[in-house]
């Protein structure tokens, strides 16, 4: 399955709950618009004798109406008599074509009360009050009084996201400096454990020699978790007893990295909520601990997020970045929120790069993050 398919496969829900907003608001402006012609039309217009009664043309199948904005040429020039015909089924006559009569989707007129509409969806999707004004403000530049369907809104919208994310959509760096140490940290249940199973796995595809190091020695369950990640990946495991201190791990895990030659180090932390001195607490000292045999590291300090949780990513952020300096950002759990836009509202507010995000449970379900992949998939764009 290709890439884009999977990511729009996986962000379903947050795909058709944009998608079903889109269409009320859009439904509700174009009903309102309806029914206040219809109401001066009956106001103004005078009483003509009815016309006689003519058949009416056959309608053409929708199956057979070529999608907007294609180029499709046909395969040979058909009857221009039956072309004619077929025409003025379609269309409705060459005015209504020219006025939009001819198109069947509703449309609605982009004003205040439509942006504010728009702005209500963005942040009920946890796009973020911020990121949503900012959003619906450059959809709107120069657009004000246009009529916009469902389709063109989306468009826009995923121009505007993909505009917001193309900074921050970055690989993770790999240096020269060996071993380079990527730290992990993330609150419990981020999915931390088998996004580093995952990036394990294409580090040694790519021909690089991984070593992971289990610093959750608190959970055996989470040491377990990785051993088996390991064995997927082909990668070795370092350990220490239950409740050993993981800020030595670490260092062991570093001293025995650089005797056996390995390129990358990559160290698990326990899971700890923000609000947890104590647990920050302790992250700040595996950093301390680090840096004594090699000041220059940890290389890297990934962040990893669980989509589900919303907006709290926001403030997880906030508190990881003063303790453990992150680097960079992975999302995990796209499947299983309605609320992807929590993404661009980080993107936005912090410009944290982001290396990958997490599609779905296999080995090779974390894809490099693609701006322009991920805004198709979350407004529902077709490939």
């Amino acid at each position: 399955m290709a890439l884009f398919s999977k990511l729009k496969d996986r962000l379903f829900k947050s795909s058709s709950r944009l998608e079903a907003g889109l269409d009320a608001i859009v439904e509700e402006g174009a009903g309102a618009e309806a029914g206040a012609s219809s109401e001066n039309a009956g106001l103004a217009a005078p009483e003509t004798p009815a016309a006689p009664e003519r058949p009416a043309a056959p309608e053409a199948p929708v199956a057979d109406l070529p999608a907007p904005g294609s180029e499709e040429v046909p395969a040979a020039a058909p009857d221009l008599a039956q072309l004619g015909t077929q025409e003025g089924a379609r269309s409705g006559g060459l005015v209504s074509r020219l006025f939009g009569r001819g198109d069947s989707a509703p449309r609605r007129v982009l004003d205040d009360e439509m942006l504010e509409s728009l702005e209500e969806l963005l942040i009920a999707s946890d796009m973020g009050v911020d990121t949503a004004l900012r959003v619906t403000a450059n959809m709107a530049a120069g657009r004000m009084g246009q009529k916009l369907s469902v389709e063109e809104i989306k468009r826009l919208l995923a121009e505007e996201v993909t505009r917001v994310m193309e900074p921050v959509a970055r690989p993770l760096p790999i240096f020269q400096k060996t071993p380079q140490v990527v730290l992990v940290v993330g609150v419990n249940g981020s999915g931390k454990t088998t996004t580093i199973g995952k990036l394990a796995s294409q580090f040694r595809a790519a021909g690089k020699s991984v070593v992971i190091a289990a610093g959750d020695t608190f959970r055996a369950a989470a040491v377990e978790q990785l051993e088996v990640w390991g064995q997927r990946a082909g990668v070795p495991v370092l350990k220490a007893a239950q409740g050993s201190d993981p800020a030595s791990l670490a260092f062991d895990a570093m001293v025995k990295a650089e005797e056996e030659g390995a390129d990358l180090l990559m160290i698990d932390t326990a899971g700890r909520l923000q609000n947890r001195q104590d647990l920050m607490e302790e992250l700040s000292k595996i950093v301390r601990v680090i840096r004594k045999k090699d000041p220059t590291a940890p290389h890297n300090t990934l962040l990893v997020l669980d989509a589900t949780t919303g907006q709290n990513a926001l403030s997880q952020v906030e508190t990881f970045r003063k303790l453990a300096d992150v680097s960079g950002l992975v999302m995990t759990k796209l499947d299983g929120t309605a609320k992807g836009g929590v993404l661009v509202a980080l993107a936005d507010k912090f410009g944290l790069p982001i290396h990958a995000i997490g599609v779905g449970e296999q080995i090779d379900d974390l894809a490099p993050f693609d701006p322009e992949d991920f805004a198709r998939a979350l407004t529902g764009l077709s490939d």
